[in-house]
């Protein structure tokens, strides 16, 4: 498998930490006073300082439902994803979207949930029921 990069803008590096390292349990990789790096389930993040952080557009409509775009996110398993649900849900961090199953008996079935990081980014993750129907 390899691995994906994404860079993105974050508003400071300590609610950033406190998001990705203290929450969500994400190792922190290189870093600077300006960026700073993570381990996000295998893939590397690389957050870096911005004050244009520019306002997301309600665009995305997923099975009824109003997504922001852009998002960036992370494919778990059922367990992983209960995991990160009860880790958001014990640090009072809210959901823009409740987590919920999509595709209810379907192809692609899915657990998926969003929510806000410190600096506004929306992040969803995901699990499916059966990992063949991810496309």
């Amino acid at each position: 498998m390899n691995t994906f990069h994404l860079a993105f803008k974050v508003k400071d590096i300590e609610s950033t930490r406190a998001f990705y390292i203290d929450i969500l349990g994400c190792k922190e990789g290189r870093s600077t006073e300006t960026w700073i790096d993570f381990n996000f389930f295998g893939h590397q993040l690389s957050a870096h300082l911005s004050t244009n952080i520019p306002d997301l557009d309600y665009c995305g409509k997923v099975d009824g439902i109003d997504v922001p775009i852009p998002h960036f996110g992370c494919l778990l398993s059922e367990e992983e994803f209960n995991t990160i649900q009860l880790k958001l849900e014990k640090e009072n961090v809210s959901f823009i979207i409740k987590p919920q199953t999509r595709y209810k008996g379907k192809a692609g079935e899915q657990q998926t949930m969003f929510v806000f990081d410190f600096s506004g980014n929306p992040i969803e993750f995901k699990s499916f029921k059966n990992k063949n129907e991810v496309f």
